[in-house]
């Protein structure tokens, strides 16, 4: 059997995740205590008693998101399942970060800080209502960017995640989009929904977040990951630290490409894998792009109880 752990992304995010795990294990309650004080907040508070709407803000989320997944990692290590069991790590979007923590290529205090400030930057580049994403159900990944190109007009629209072979996410000018979503119906799609997201991901109008990445990763050590990274603008196993560092700022304007990730680890003899931290999204797209891939939610005590069985 060959295993890969993969990392959520923005919008799983719930209030409460992992206080359970820190409850029940010392080395995931350790994750959370670290974080706060890398990032000089209580942002575990927030996590567990603050508001979803303060949580949701993308300088909250990220952070918080990749604290829940190394707390979930860090309670399977104690009960002796080791990143090491893994053929490969991937993450979505802000899960890429997850994951090259996982596998220690980041430590824990870079990686919060870097979240602060990829969330921080990625909300600043665009004045708010000004960008838009949109999900398009039912066209496939060259559809949708069809789709895309056809609706900018000279504005910014482009396909951003590649998520499974029925959803693609579009991102960039407001009015493009609202084009887009127009254009989608009349190509096929079932439906065309506009996101309730903050800023434009993953599409040009992000250039100065990733500028700000791109300074931020200088002054950050990257180690060669102990399990090879699928990195989402790839869609390919990466271990060198430099190209490491030069794709996490591609990802910014990148699409990420996870549905070709998924094939790709698959391709490789992959055949089960574990969404390690909050919710399930991850795996229910896996189960549609690669039927034959056994998948498995690890984000609570008793998810980690059910593999002894």
């Amino acid at each position: 059997m060959s295993r890969a752990f993969v990392f959520p992304g923005q919008g799983a995010q719930v209030n409460g995740m992992g206080k359970a795990l820190a409850d029940a294990y010392p080395a995931s309650k350790a994750v959370f205590e670290e974080v706060d004080e890398a990032l000089g907040q209580k942002l575990s508070t927030l996590i567990w008693e603050g508001e979803q709407d303060e949580l949701t803000l993308t300088a909250n989320a990220q952070p918080a998101l990749m604290a829940t997944s190394i707390a979930a990692l860090r309670a399977l290590e104690a009960e002796g399942h080791a990143v090491t069991d893994a053929a490969y790590v991937a993450g979505h979007s802000l899960g890429e970060y997850s994951a090259l923590c996982a596998a220690g290529s980041l430590s824990l205090a870079d990686t919060a800080r870097l979240l602060r400030v990829r969330g921080d930057a990625m909300q600043s580049a665009v004045p708010v209502g000004v960008g838009a994403m949109a999900a398009i159900l039912g066209l496939d990944f060259e559809a949708a960017s069809k789709v895309a190109a056809e609706a900018a007009q000279g504005e910014v629209c482009q396909a951003a995640n590649d998520n499974d072979p029925s959803q693609v996410v579009i991102s960039g000018d407001k009015a493009a989009v609202e084009r887009a979503t127009v254009l989608a119906k009349e190509a096929g799609a079932k439906r065309a929904v506009m996101l309730p997201v903050s800023a434009p991901f993953h599409c040009a109008l992000m250039q100065p977040a990733a500028d700000a990445m791109d300074a931020a990763l200088a002054g950050v050590e990257i180690k060669a990951p102990v399990v090879p990274l699928v990195a989402n603008v790839r869609a390919e196993a990466v271990s060198d630290p430099a190209l490491i560092r030069e794709l996490l700022v591609e990802q910014v304007t990148g699409s990420v490409r996870w549905r070709e990730s998924v094939a790709w680890m698959a391709g490789q003899g992959v055949d089960e894998i574990w969404e390690i931290g909050a919710g399930k999204a991850l795996s229910g797209m896996i189960r549609r792009i690669a039927k034959e891939v056994t998948c498995r939610a690890v984000g609570a005590p008793e998810d980690i109880a059910a593999l002894k069985g």
